[in-house]
């Protein structure tokens, strides 16, 4: 079991977890796989998922946590039996299953959190740097797609985002709140709620203008920073936005209930720049683990 397959695979103790595994996370999913030796279905289940990690090439990483040898973090997880399975994402644990399950249901439980093996990501890159559709034809011709097939709820999904992009929030959301089950967890539906949050927090702000004003005369003034880092956001100005939300950070990181460290969070949803995503992950990352 302590064999690792792939480079993507790799044993984590707790002396390494935080960096493994916690910080990894906020770059690259890791699923966690909690198991020992005398245990007969972790002998099922950990070569399915090392053959998963070989075959999603990155998309994932596969750490593995001998129990008996990492009592402390198996308590720390509250691990009551073997084999128990982690996803942690965004520095987080964001769900797990017990038991064995067959390859299918863990390629669906990967596809339920927008992780795709390497070759699919690739090709769904290839065609976001396809030109741009115009979003009000987009929205026109989503419209006619949904009277002609009234029943089927990916239409709906789509059109909401095109709805996102033309500025029709209103709408875009009452057609997320009527998505079936299957879809409301979708990756692309949780990003166009990140969308609907920042947006209606703009609804009374201040302007930009006065915003920036109240930081010149008091840069410890929180509550402007985050709605001057939405506003850019917002505006299409990425990098300005999660410049605001980084400083939130360093000078406050519990303000809000921890404000600052969710708005990137939920900004690292929406952002389309994957490398700039990826700096402003590592600068977090780097600012939570002093």
């Amino acid at each position: 079991m302590n064999d690792t397959a792939t480079p993507h695979v790799f044993d984590a103790t707790a002396a390494t977890f935080e960096d493994t595994v916690i910080r990894k996370s906020l770059e690259t999913p890791v699923l966690v796989d909690f198991w020992a030796t005398w245990c007969g279905p972790c002998k099922t289940l950990g070569p399915l998922l090392d053959k998963l990690a070989g075959d999603y090439n990155g998309a994932f990483v596969l750490a593995k946590v001998d129990v008996d040898q990492e009592q402390e973090l198996a308590a720390a997880f509250q691990i009551r039996s073997v084999p128990t399975v982690m996803l942690v994402k965004d520095g987080q644990l964001v769900d797990g299953f017990p038991g064995v399950l067959p390859e299918g249901q863990l390629r669906e439980f990967l596809k339920h959190h927008g992780i795709e093996p390497a070759a699919l990501a690739e090709q769904a890159a290839a065609v976001e740097t396809a030109p741009p559709l115009d979003p009000h034809a987009e929205v026109m011709r989503l419209r006619k797609a949904i009277e002609a097939e009234p029943d089927k709820s990916e239409l709906a999904l789509d059109l909401a985002l095109a709805l996102l992009q033309t500025g029709a929030a209103g709408e875009a959301e009452h057609l997320l709140d009527g998505l079936p089950a299957n879809l409301a967890t979708d990756d692309r539906t949780v990003k166009a709620r990140a969308r609907l949050g920042f947006a209606a927090l703009l609804q009374d702000a201040p302007p930009a203008a006065v915003l920036e004003t109240a930081i010149a005369a008091d840069p410890a003034d929180l509550r402007a920073r985050h709605l001057l880092g939405v506003r850019r956001l917002v505006s299409g100005d990425a990098e300005g936005g999660l410049q605001q939300f980084i400083e939130m950070l360093q000078r406050d990181r519990g303000f809000g209930d921890g404000l600052a460290k969710k708005s990137l969070i939920d900004a690292f949803r929406v952002v389309e720049d994957e490398d700039l995503v990826g700096r402003y992950r590592r600068k977090m990352a780097s600012l939570l683990l002093v």
